[in-house]
Parts: C-alpha cells; structure tokens; sequence
C-alpha cells in the first residue's frame, strides 16, 4: 500500500514524470504511459480505501482536483488530441468514476467488474 501511495502523492503533487506535469507543461502532452499509471493507482488506492471513512485531506483533495482538472484543461479546442475521441472520453470517464468510488467507497458497477485498459 505504501507504493502506491507513494505514487499517487507524486502525480497528485504533478512530480517530474506525473501526467498532471506532462498534461499542464509547456507541450501539452497527454501521456498514455502516464495516464495508464495515474488510473492504475488510483484504482488500487480505491480499493484500499473502500467503505473506510477516515479519508486523508491530501487524497480527496487529489482525486477531486484530478476528476476535475483534467476535463476542463482538455476540453480547450487547442489542446493536441492525437489519439481517437472516444479514448479520451473514456479516460475522462474513468477519473470521474473513480473519484466517486473513492469518495463513496464503493463503485457503481456490478461485480465481478473488470476494469478495462484505457
């Protein structure tokens, strides 16, 4: 658990290598590697934390912020989308459905779920 707790503080706190570095930087890059790295903790984090109710500040901060964020930065008609639209929709989905697992505690789809690779 403390890896991935590690992990998410870095991309929270947008650390060298982050996907909010590379996504906010100076080339606006949405880095897919990243992105897959930001989403798998996220996840693994949700699970740690599902049903408990003592949430520390610095995480509901991050995934409130990263649910937000991302979607409104990249919405903007300038931002370089290479990838097809429905990737990023479905990315943008994701954020917003893990926020609500973790602030939740507990994920709105039927188990056993599998959570696809974006």
């Amino acid at each position: 658990m403390d890896d991935a707790l590690t992990v998410l503080r870095r991309e929270f706190e947008a650390t060298e290598g982050s996907f909010l570095l590379c996504l906010r930087g100076a080339d606006l890059v949405w880095d897919r590697a990243a992105f897959s790295q930001l989403e798998q903790t996220m996840r693994t984090v949700c699970k740690q934390y599902e049903g408990r109710d003592d949430l520390p500040r610095w995480m509901a901060e991050g995934f409130y912020y990263v649910s937000h964020f991302v979607t409104e930065w990249t919405s903007h008609p300038n931002f370089p989308r290479p990838e097809p639209v429905q990737y990023y929709h479905d990315c943008l989905e994701r954020l917003r459905d893990l926020a609500d697992w973790f602030f939740h505690g507990w994920h709105a789809y039927q188990e056993p779920h599998v959570w696809r690779d974006l």
